[in-house]
Order: C-alpha cells, then structure tokens, then sequence
C-alpha cells in the first residue's frame, strides 16, 4: 500500500488532480472519496470525467444517488452516499458497478465512501481537506486490498 499527499492550491488543482489520476485508470477501478462538505470531491470528480473525455457538465448526484457518464475512454459511474443510511446503501447493489455486473467495466467514483457497509476487494482511496488557509488537500492511498 501507497500513501501521498498532494498540496491543492484551489479548486482548479483538485480538478487538474483528477484529470491527471484519470490517465492511469482501468476499468473496474474504484475510487473511494472522503472529506467533509466543501472538501473538493465533487471537483475532483469533475476534473477525473474531463481525463477520460467526458464532454458534458459533471454535478454532484446527491438526490438521483449515481450518475452515469459512459462517453467516455472508461465509463464513469458517479455514486453520493450523503444522504442515506446503510441499508438504504446495501439496497443499491453498489458492487454491480465496481464488479462490472449487468453495467460496462469503468470507473466508480463514491462520495462520502466511509458510509459503505462493504468495501470492494481493491480501492483507491482518496481523502481531501480544506487547510485553515483555505487550500485542499489530498490524501491519497493506493493499492487497498481488503481479505475476504
């Protein structure tokens, strides 16, 4: 297991960030993102659908729960956890996403992942900050393998 953190300037850096990380994705990968309100998940997630050449606008999906963007080199699957409650989670059958079950192999992206009542057998783990001078940044963990 890897760990980096990444100084974000503003909010143009998170977007850079994940535009950047997008580059070195396959299909089947999850990335699980943590922080508070305002952290810079949302963004990050933006800039992550313009690396793999998603055209259209990127919103956070906190009442429809996943957005799916598949025009793109990977499909992009857009989970927010927010507002829900584990069952209501275990409900959604999140690992058909991150299984490439009955949906194209691509990328699930999960706001407020520490809600999960599951973990995927293999994650990226993604956790942003806001600094008491109004920069981000990010944590970022990679190669989690949970056992089974």
């Amino acid at each position: 297991m890897g760990e980096k953190t990444i100084l974000l300037a503003n909010e143009q850096e998170t977007r850079k960030l994940g535009q950047t990380l997008a580059d070195d994705l396959s299909p089947n990968t999850v990335i699980l993102l943590r922080g508070n309100l305002g952290a810079g998940k949302t963004t990050f997630i933006q800039g992550l659908a313009v690396g793999l050449g998603i055209q259209g606008a990127i919103a956070s999906p906190t009442f429809t729960l996943i957005n799916e963007y598949l025009e793109g080199r990977l499909p992009l699957y857009h989970i927010d956890l927010y507002r829900l409650q584990p069952e209501e989670i275990k409900q959604l059958h999140l690992q058909t996403y991150w299984e490439g079950i009955e949906v194209e192999p691509g990328i699930t992206a999960i706001e407020w992942s520490e809600l999960l009542p599951h973990l995927p057998s293999h994650y990226l783990q993604i956790e942003l900050s806001i600094n008491d001078d109004d920069t981000r940044q990010a944590k970022i963990i990679t190669d989690v393998t949970q056992k089974r």
